[in-house]
Protein backbone atom coordinates (compact mmCIF):
# COMPACT_ATOMS: atom_id res chain seq x y z
CA UNK A 1 0.00 0.00 0.00
CA UNK A 2 2.79 2.44 0.90
CA UNK A 3 4.49 1.78 -2.45
CA UNK A 4 1.25 2.48 -4.33
CA UNK A 5 0.73 5.64 -2.28
CA UNK A 6 4.21 6.88 -3.17
CA UNK A 7 3.48 6.25 -6.82
CA UNK A 8 0.18 8.16 -6.58
CA UNK A 9 1.88 11.07 -4.84
CA UNK A 10 4.29 11.33 -7.78
CA UNK A 11 2.01 10.59 -10.72
CA UNK A 12 -1.41 11.85 -9.67
CA UNK A 13 -2.58 15.44 -9.38
CA UNK A 14 -1.55 15.46 -5.70
CA UNK A 15 1.81 17.22 -6.08
CA UNK A 16 0.38 19.81 -8.45
CA UNK A 17 -2.57 20.42 -6.13
CA UNK A 18 -0.32 20.99 -3.12
CA UNK A 19 1.87 23.37 -5.14
CA UNK A 20 -1.09 25.35 -6.47
CA UNK A 21 -2.60 25.73 -3.01
CA UNK A 22 0.74 26.77 -1.53
CA UNK A 23 1.56 29.33 -4.23
CA UNK A 24 -1.96 30.79 -4.42
CA UNK A 25 -2.29 30.92 -0.64
CA UNK A 26 1.16 32.43 -0.04
CA UNK A 27 0.60 35.09 -2.71
CA UNK A 28 -2.74 36.03 -1.17
CA UNK A 29 -1.24 36.22 2.32
CA UNK A 30 1.78 38.30 1.39
CA UNK A 31 -0.39 40.64 -0.67
CA UNK A 32 -2.20 41.68 2.52
CA UNK A 33 0.17 41.26 5.48
CA UNK A 34 -1.54 44.13 7.32
CA UNK A 35 -4.55 41.87 7.83
CA UNK A 36 -2.69 39.22 9.85
CA UNK A 37 0.58 40.71 11.08
CA UNK A 38 -0.92 41.33 14.54
CA UNK A 39 -1.22 37.69 15.64
CA UNK A 40 -1.67 33.99 15.01
CA UNK A 41 -5.46 34.06 15.25
CA UNK A 42 -5.58 36.86 12.68
CA UNK A 43 -3.40 34.73 10.38
CA UNK A 44 -5.66 31.69 10.82
CA UNK A 45 -8.78 33.76 10.13
CA UNK A 46 -7.32 35.41 7.04
CA UNK A 47 -6.39 31.97 5.69
CA UNK A 48 -9.95 30.84 6.26
CA UNK A 49 -11.25 33.88 4.43
CA UNK A 50 -9.08 32.99 1.44
CA UNK A 51 -10.81 29.62 1.26
CA UNK A 52 -13.25 31.45 -0.98
CA UNK A 53 -10.60 30.81 -3.67
CA UNK A 54 -8.71 27.82 -2.28
CA UNK A 55 -11.81 25.69 -1.64
CA UNK A 56 -12.99 25.83 -5.29
CA UNK A 57 -9.42 25.02 -6.38
CA UNK A 58 -9.44 21.87 -4.23
CA UNK A 59 -12.87 20.98 -5.58
CA UNK A 60 -11.65 21.35 -9.16
CA UNK A 61 -8.44 19.42 -8.42
CA UNK A 62 -10.48 16.48 -7.14
CA UNK A 63 -12.65 16.47 -10.26
CA UNK A 64 -9.57 16.67 -12.50
CA UNK A 65 -7.95 13.74 -10.72
CA UNK A 66 -11.11 11.60 -10.99
CA UNK A 67 -11.05 11.97 -14.77
CA UNK A 68 -7.53 10.49 -15.08
CA UNK A 69 -8.71 7.06 -16.19
CA UNK A 70 -11.04 8.62 -18.77
CA UNK A 71 -8.21 10.77 -20.17
CA UNK A 72 -5.91 7.72 -20.39
CA UNK A 73 -8.60 5.53 -22.04
CA UNK A 74 -8.22 2.84 -19.37
CA UNK A 75 -11.55 3.27 -17.58
CA UNK A 76 -13.06 0.09 -19.07
CA UNK A 77 -9.86 -1.87 -18.40
CA UNK A 78 -9.80 -0.95 -14.70
CA UNK A 79 -13.55 -1.55 -14.38
CA UNK A 80 -13.02 -5.16 -15.56
CA UNK A 81 -10.52 -5.97 -12.79
CA UNK A 82 -11.50 -8.05 -9.79
CA UNK A 83 -10.53 -5.37 -7.27
CA UNK A 84 -13.47 -3.43 -5.82
CA UNK A 85 -13.71 0.24 -6.72
CA UNK A 86 -13.17 1.31 -3.11
CA UNK A 87 -9.77 -0.41 -3.03
CA UNK A 88 -8.74 1.14 -6.33
CA UNK A 89 -9.52 4.72 -5.27
CA UNK A 90 -8.17 4.47 -1.70
CA UNK A 91 -4.53 5.34 -2.64
CA UNK A 92 -5.70 8.25 -4.77
CA UNK A 93 -7.89 9.55 -1.93
CA UNK A 94 -4.97 9.30 0.48
CA UNK A 95 -2.67 11.11 -1.94
CA UNK A 96 -5.13 13.96 -2.50
CA UNK A 97 -5.75 14.23 1.24
CA UNK A 98 -2.04 14.55 1.91
CA UNK A 99 -1.76 17.09 -0.90
CA UNK A 100 -4.46 19.51 0.26
CA UNK A 101 -3.46 19.29 3.93
CA UNK A 102 0.21 19.76 3.06
CA UNK A 103 -0.59 22.71 0.79
CA UNK A 104 -2.65 24.41 3.50
CA UNK A 105 -0.02 23.70 6.17
CA UNK A 106 2.76 24.99 3.90
CA UNK A 107 0.74 28.15 3.33
CA UNK A 108 0.73 28.66 7.10
CA UNK A 109 4.42 27.85 7.39
CA UNK A 110 5.23 30.42 4.68
CA UNK A 111 3.72 33.14 6.88
CA UNK A 112 5.40 32.10 10.15
CA UNK A 113 8.77 33.87 9.58
CA UNK A 114 6.94 37.15 9.04
CA UNK A 115 5.54 37.40 12.57
CA UNK A 116 7.35 34.86 14.72
CA UNK A 117 9.67 37.51 16.14
CA UNK A 118 6.90 39.90 17.22
CA UNK A 119 3.95 37.67 18.16
CA UNK A 120 4.10 35.57 21.32
CA UNK A 121 0.44 34.87 22.12
CA UNK A 122 -0.73 31.58 20.59
CA UNK A 123 -4.21 30.51 21.78
CA UNK A 124 -5.27 26.91 21.30
CA UNK A 125 -8.28 28.10 19.29
CA UNK A 126 -5.87 28.87 16.44
CA UNK A 127 -5.27 25.16 15.89
CA UNK A 128 -9.01 24.48 15.73
CA UNK A 129 -9.48 27.24 13.14
CA UNK A 130 -6.61 25.87 11.05
CA UNK A 131 -7.89 22.30 11.37
CA UNK A 132 -11.34 23.30 10.12
CA UNK A 133 -9.72 25.03 7.14
CA UNK A 134 -7.69 21.93 6.28
CA UNK A 135 -10.73 19.69 6.73
CA UNK A 136 -12.73 21.89 4.37
CA UNK A 137 -10.13 21.32 1.65
CA UNK A 138 -10.19 17.56 2.23
CA UNK A 139 -13.99 17.59 1.92
CA UNK A 140 -13.73 19.67 -1.26
CA UNK A 141 -11.17 17.32 -2.85
CA UNK A 142 -13.14 14.17 -1.99
CA UNK A 143 -16.45 15.63 -3.14
CA UNK A 144 -14.82 16.93 -6.30
CA UNK A 145 -13.48 13.44 -7.06
CA UNK A 146 -16.96 12.00 -6.62
CA UNK A 147 -18.51 14.53 -9.01
CA UNK A 148 -15.63 14.06 -11.45
CA UNK A 149 -16.23 10.31 -11.52
CA UNK A 150 -19.97 10.74 -12.06
CA UNK A 151 -19.50 13.40 -14.75
CA UNK A 152 -16.14 12.60 -16.44
CA UNK A 153 -16.14 15.67 -18.68
CA UNK A 154 -13.36 18.14 -19.40
CA UNK A 155 -15.75 20.89 -18.28
CA UNK A 156 -16.44 19.37 -14.87
CA UNK A 157 -13.36 20.72 -13.09
CA UNK A 158 -13.67 24.38 -14.24
CA UNK A 159 -17.43 24.21 -13.76
CA UNK A 160 -16.99 23.04 -10.18
CA UNK A 161 -14.46 25.82 -9.51
CA UNK A 162 -16.93 28.48 -10.62
CA UNK A 163 -19.79 26.79 -8.77
CA UNK A 164 -17.68 26.57 -5.60
CA UNK A 165 -16.99 30.32 -5.61
CA UNK A 166 -20.67 31.04 -6.19
CA UNK A 167 -21.66 28.66 -3.41
CA UNK A 168 -19.44 30.33 -0.86
CA UNK A 169 -20.16 33.91 -1.90
CA UNK A 170 -23.84 33.83 -2.73
CA UNK A 171 -25.82 30.62 -2.38
CA UNK A 172 -24.98 29.62 1.20
CA UNK A 173 -25.69 33.00 2.85
CA UNK A 174 -28.88 33.40 0.78
CA UNK A 175 -30.15 29.86 1.40
CA UNK A 176 -30.19 30.22 5.19
CA UNK A 177 -32.00 33.54 5.09
CA UNK A 178 -29.36 35.62 6.87
CA UNK A 179 -29.16 33.47 10.03
CA UNK A 180 -25.49 33.99 10.91
CA UNK A 181 -25.18 30.90 13.09
CA UNK A 182 -26.54 28.53 10.44
CA UNK A 183 -24.53 30.25 7.72
CA UNK A 184 -21.34 29.78 9.75
CA UNK A 185 -21.96 26.01 9.77
CA UNK A 186 -22.11 25.58 6.01
CA UNK A 187 -19.53 28.14 4.89
CA UNK A 188 -15.97 28.00 6.29
CA UNK A 189 -15.45 31.59 5.12
CA UNK A 190 -18.60 33.17 6.50
CA UNK A 191 -18.40 35.85 9.21
CA UNK A 192 -14.63 36.36 9.00
CA UNK A 193 -14.67 39.83 7.44
CA UNK A 194 -14.72 41.87 10.68
CA UNK A 195 -11.13 41.75 11.81
CA UNK A 196 -9.88 42.95 15.16
CA UNK A 197 -6.74 42.19 17.13
CA UNK A 198 -8.75 40.46 19.87
CA UNK A 199 -11.21 38.63 17.60
CA UNK A 200 -11.55 34.85 17.89
CA UNK A 201 -13.82 31.99 16.80
CA UNK A 202 -15.64 30.07 19.49
CA UNK A 203 -14.97 26.38 20.05
CA UNK A 204 -18.61 25.44 19.43
CA UNK A 205 -18.60 27.15 16.05
CA UNK A 206 -15.40 25.32 15.05
CA UNK A 207 -16.88 22.04 16.30
CA UNK A 208 -20.10 22.55 14.32
CA UNK A 209 -18.15 23.39 11.18
CA UNK A 210 -15.96 20.33 11.70
CA UNK A 211 -19.01 18.07 11.99
CA UNK A 212 -20.52 19.38 8.77
CA UNK A 213 -17.29 19.23 6.78
CA UNK A 214 -16.54 15.71 8.00
CA UNK A 215 -20.06 14.66 6.94
CA UNK A 216 -19.54 16.27 3.52
CA UNK A 217 -16.25 14.40 3.15
CA UNK A 218 -17.93 11.09 4.03
CA UNK A 219 -20.65 11.81 1.47
CA UNK A 220 -17.99 12.39 -1.16
CA UNK A 221 -16.21 9.19 -0.14
CA UNK A 222 -19.36 7.04 -0.30
CA UNK A 223 -20.42 8.65 -3.56
CA UNK A 224 -17.00 7.98 -5.06
CA UNK A 225 -17.05 4.31 -4.06
CA UNK A 226 -20.73 3.73 -4.95
CA UNK A 227 -21.41 1.54 -7.96
CA UNK A 228 -25.21 1.47 -7.94
CA UNK A 229 -27.91 4.13 -8.04
CA UNK A 230 -29.19 3.08 -4.62
CA UNK A 231 -25.72 3.43 -3.09
CA UNK A 232 -25.34 6.88 -4.63
CA UNK A 233 -28.67 7.96 -3.16
CA UNK A 234 -27.63 6.60 0.23
CA UNK A 235 -24.46 8.69 0.03
CA UNK A 236 -26.57 11.78 0.80
CA UNK A 237 -27.44 10.41 4.23
CA UNK A 238 -24.14 11.38 5.95
CA UNK A 239 -24.49 14.96 4.68
CA UNK A 240 -28.07 15.21 5.94
CA UNK A 241 -27.23 13.76 9.34
CA UNK A 242 -24.08 15.88 9.60
CA UNK A 243 -26.00 19.06 8.80
CA UNK A 244 -28.63 18.28 11.44
CA UNK A 245 -26.01 17.51 14.08
CA UNK A 246 -23.98 20.62 13.24
CA UNK A 247 -27.05 22.84 13.61
CA UNK A 248 -27.66 21.29 17.03
CA UNK A 249 -24.05 21.96 18.08
CA UNK A 250 -23.72 25.57 16.98
CA UNK A 251 -25.08 28.30 19.33
CA UNK A 252 -28.38 29.76 18.17
CA UNK A 253 -30.39 32.88 18.85
CA UNK A 254 -28.98 35.09 21.56
CA UNK A 255 -26.26 32.55 22.38
CA UNK A 256 -24.60 33.08 18.99
CA UNK A 257 -22.00 35.87 19.02
CA UNK A 258 -21.09 36.88 15.49
CA UNK A 259 -17.75 38.47 16.40
CA UNK A 260 -16.55 37.05 19.75
CA UNK A 261 -13.62 38.59 21.63
CA UNK A 262 -10.85 36.58 23.28
CA UNK A 263 -10.69 37.85 26.91
CA UNK A 264 -7.25 36.33 27.50
CA UNK A 265 -5.84 38.25 24.53
CA UNK A 266 -6.96 41.50 26.19
CA UNK A 267 -5.29 40.80 29.54
CA UNK A 268 -2.56 43.33 30.32
CA UNK A 269 1.13 42.42 30.48
CA UNK A 270 3.19 45.08 32.28
CA UNK A 271 6.80 46.08 32.86
CA UNK A 272 8.20 45.23 36.27
CA UNK A 273 10.33 48.32 36.99
CA UNK A 274 10.01 52.07 36.57
CA UNK A 275 6.82 53.84 35.49
CA UNK A 276 4.51 50.97 34.62
CA UNK A 277 3.75 50.38 30.94
CA UNK A 278 1.22 47.73 29.96
CA UNK A 279 0.15 46.16 26.69
CA UNK A 280 -2.35 43.45 25.92
CA UNK A 281 -1.20 39.84 25.95
CA UNK A 282 -1.87 39.82 22.21
CA UNK A 283 0.81 42.50 21.75
CA UNK A 284 3.22 41.37 24.47
CA UNK A 285 5.95 40.90 21.87
CA UNK A 286 5.87 44.65 21.16
CA UNK A 287 6.27 45.77 24.78
CA UNK A 288 9.97 46.59 24.27
CA UNK A 289 9.07 48.87 21.33
CA UNK A 290 6.23 50.60 23.18
CA UNK A 291 7.92 51.06 26.57
CA UNK A 292 10.28 53.99 25.77
CA UNK A 293 7.58 55.93 23.92
CA UNK A 294 4.96 55.39 26.63
CA UNK A 295 7.38 56.42 29.39
CA UNK A 296 8.24 59.54 27.44
CA UNK A 297 4.54 60.38 27.38
CA UNK A 298 4.24 59.80 31.14
CA UNK A 299 7.17 62.18 31.69
CA UNK A 300 5.37 64.86 29.68
CA UNK A 301 2.12 64.32 31.60
CA UNK A 302 4.02 64.72 34.87
CA UNK A 303 3.74 68.51 34.33
CA UNK A 304 0.07 68.25 35.30
CA UNK A 305 -1.33 68.08 38.83
CA UNK A 306 -2.46 64.54 39.79
CA UNK A 307 -0.74 63.20 36.68
CA UNK A 308 -1.25 59.55 35.69
CA UNK A 309 1.53 57.15 36.67
CA UNK A 310 0.69 54.20 34.40
CA UNK A 311 0.45 53.90 30.62
CA UNK A 312 -1.66 51.03 29.27
CA UNK A 313 -2.88 49.91 25.89
CA UNK A 314 -6.53 50.66 25.24
CA UNK A 315 -8.04 47.19 24.84
CA UNK A 316 -11.49 48.42 23.88
CA UNK A 317 -12.61 47.10 20.51
CA UNK A 318 -15.01 48.45 17.91
CA UNK A 319 -16.81 45.12 18.37
CA UNK A 320 -17.63 45.97 22.00
CA UNK A 321 -21.09 47.24 22.81
CA UNK A 322 -19.77 49.41 25.63
CA UNK A 323 -16.28 50.88 26.08
CA UNK A 324 -14.53 50.36 29.39
CA UNK A 325 -14.08 53.67 31.30
CA UNK A 326 -10.58 55.04 31.73
CA UNK A 327 -9.02 55.35 35.19
CA UNK A 328 -7.66 58.75 36.35
CA UNK A 329 -4.28 57.25 37.29
CA UNK A 330 -3.79 55.65 33.86
CA UNK A 331 -3.20 57.08 30.42
CA UNK A 332 -4.23 54.79 27.57
CA UNK A 333 -2.84 54.53 24.08
CA UNK A 334 -3.84 52.80 20.88
CA UNK A 335 -1.36 50.21 19.68
CA UNK A 336 -1.40 49.69 15.94
CA UNK A 337 0.61 46.94 14.31
CA UNK A 338 2.24 47.67 10.97
CA UNK A 339 2.24 45.27 8.04
CA UNK A 340 5.71 44.05 9.09
CA UNK A 341 4.47 42.97 12.53
CA UNK A 342 6.19 45.83 14.36
CA UNK A 343 4.77 48.97 15.92
CA UNK A 344 3.17 51.22 13.33
CA UNK A 345 4.46 54.77 12.72
CA UNK A 346 6.02 55.75 16.05
CA UNK A 347 5.93 59.44 15.04
CA UNK A 348 2.19 59.56 15.73
CA UNK A 349 2.35 57.54 18.96
CA UNK A 350 2.87 60.46 21.38
CA UNK A 351 0.43 62.91 19.74
CA UNK A 352 -2.29 60.26 19.84
CA UNK A 353 -1.42 59.15 23.38
CA UNK A 354 -1.53 62.71 24.71
CA UNK A 355 -4.71 63.80 22.92
CA UNK A 356 -7.11 65.35 25.43
CA UNK A 357 -4.13 65.21 27.81
CA UNK A 358 -4.09 61.45 27.73
CA UNK A 359 -7.73 60.42 27.42
CA UNK A 360 -8.87 58.19 24.58
CA UNK A 361 -11.81 59.77 22.77
CA UNK A 362 -13.14 56.31 21.85
CA UNK A 363 -14.58 55.92 25.35
CA UNK A 364 -16.65 59.07 24.72
CA UNK A 365 -17.83 58.06 21.28
CA UNK A 366 -15.14 60.19 19.57
CA UNK A 367 -17.14 63.33 20.40
CA UNK A 368 -14.38 65.27 22.17
CA UNK A 369 -13.26 68.50 20.51
CA UNK A 370 -10.26 67.67 18.33
CA UNK A 371 -8.72 71.17 18.30
CA UNK A 372 -8.76 71.34 22.11
CA UNK A 373 -7.53 67.74 22.44
CA UNK A 374 -4.64 68.22 20.02
CA UNK A 375 -3.62 71.64 21.34
CA UNK A 376 -3.30 70.18 24.86
CA UNK A 377 -1.20 67.30 23.50
CA UNK A 378 1.19 69.51 21.56
CA UNK A 379 1.63 71.86 24.51
CA UNK A 380 2.79 68.89 26.58
CA UNK A 381 5.18 67.84 23.81
CA UNK A 382 6.45 71.43 23.40
CA UNK A 383 6.00 71.11 19.65
CA UNK A 384 4.03 73.13 17.14
CA UNK A 385 0.93 71.25 15.91
CA UNK A 386 1.28 69.66 12.49
CA UNK A 387 -1.54 68.93 10.07
CA UNK A 388 -2.44 65.35 9.34
CA UNK A 389 -3.05 64.10 5.82
CA UNK A 390 -6.83 64.26 6.25
CA UNK A 391 -7.16 67.11 8.80
CA UNK A 392 -9.35 70.01 7.64
CA UNK A 393 -7.45 73.29 7.31
CA UNK A 394 -9.92 75.09 9.60
CA UNK A 395 -9.43 72.50 12.36
CA UNK A 396 -5.64 72.76 12.10
CA UNK A 397 -5.85 76.56 12.32
CA UNK A 398 -7.98 76.31 15.48
CA UNK A 399 -5.52 73.86 17.03
CA UNK A 400 -2.57 76.16 16.37
CA UNK A 401 -4.40 79.20 17.74
CA UNK A 402 -5.22 77.36 20.99
CA UNK A 403 -1.66 76.07 21.25
CA UNK A 404 -0.23 79.57 20.78
CA UNK A 405 -2.55 80.96 23.48
CA UNK A 406 -1.30 78.28 25.88
CA UNK A 407 2.32 79.13 25.08
CA UNK A 408 1.74 82.77 26.10
CA UNK A 409 0.47 81.80 29.57
CA UNK A 410 2.60 81.15 32.65
CA UNK A 411 3.42 77.43 32.81
CA UNK A 412 1.39 76.84 35.99
CA UNK A 413 -1.78 78.35 34.50
CA UNK A 414 -1.29 76.57 31.18
CA UNK A 415 -0.80 73.27 33.05
CA UNK A 416 -4.00 73.92 35.03
CA UNK A 417 -5.95 74.45 31.80
CA UNK A 418 -4.57 71.29 30.24
CA UNK A 419 -5.39 69.42 33.47
CA UNK A 420 -8.97 70.69 33.22
CA UNK A 421 -9.11 69.25 29.69
CA UNK A 422 -8.04 65.85 31.04
CA UNK A 423 -10.60 66.02 33.88
CA UNK A 424 -13.44 66.90 31.50
CA UNK A 425 -12.39 64.23 29.02
CA UNK A 426 -12.37 61.55 31.74
CA UNK A 427 -16.00 62.47 32.45
CA UNK A 428 -16.80 62.71 28.70
CA UNK A 429 -17.82 66.36 29.18
CA UNK A 430 -17.47 69.14 26.63
CA UNK A 431 -13.95 70.52 26.14
CA UNK A 432 -15.07 73.71 24.41
CA UNK A 433 -13.60 76.85 25.99
CA UNK A 434 -11.38 75.05 28.52
CA UNK A 435 -8.17 76.37 26.93
CA UNK A 436 -9.44 79.88 26.32
CA UNK A 437 -10.62 80.75 29.84
CA UNK A 438 -9.09 80.55 33.30
CA UNK A 439 -9.17 77.08 34.87
CA UNK A 440 -11.21 76.67 38.01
Amino acid sequence: MSRILRIELRRSAAAGTALVLLVAGALLLYASTDGWASGWMALAMVQRQYLVLLWPLALAAGAWQARREQRSNVAELFASTARPLAQRVAPVLAAMTIAVVAGYAAMTAAAVPWIIGTVSYLPTAVFAVLAVGALSLVAAAWFGMAVGRLVPSALTAPGLAVAGIGLLLVLTPTAVGGHEGVTAVFSPTQGLGLFGDFRTISGRVSAAQGVWLAALAVTGLVLLAAETRRARTAALLPAVLGAALAILVIPRGGDFVESPIDPVARELVCTEAGPRVCVSRMHAGLLAEVEPLARQGLTMLAKLPNAPTTAAEDTNSFLDEHAQPQRPDTVTFNLRVDSDGHLADDRTFLPEMLNAAGVNAYACGNELSRPVSRAAAYWLMEREPTAGAHDPAEETAQTRALWQSLRKLPEREAAARVASVRTAALACESLDGLLSRSAA
